[in-house]
């Protein structure tokens, strides 16, 4: 059985998630560094600047983790479990197209 579908699907999802993910940023990190020192409420600044900052890691981590399985794909190596080496299961890549271990090994984990 041919995986070029699974492939061909996984990397038109990851292109628009890579290109989501993106916007997001760019759309957050102004909003990052706008915060008025000044502002009355000084603690709310903080709280909002650490909850912009904490969104921006966890996007980052996503756009990190959608860019490796788009190099894998052009490296040839998706869908391959980098603790075990075996295939990951197409079940699970449909699920979590950036997957980089197989079941096994992420219960592991």
């Amino acid at each position: 059985m041919s995986t070029q579908p699974l492939t061909d699907q996984a990397r038109s999802y990851l292109e628009r998630e890579q290109a989501d993910l993106r916007h997001q940023l760019s759309e957050l990190r102004p909003g990052t560094e706008g915060y008025d020192n000044n502002f009355a409420d000084s603690s709310q600044v903080t709280a909002e600047r650490g909850e912009a900052e904490a969104l921006a890691a966890k996007l980052e981590e996503a756009l990190a983790e959608v860019d490796n399985a788009l190099e894998k794909l052009d490296a040839g190596t998706y869908g391959v479990c980098e603790e075990c080496g075996r295939g990951i299961a197409p079940a699970r890549l449909e699920a979590k197209p950036e997957a980089r271990l197989c079941i096994d090994c992420a219960s592991k984990r």
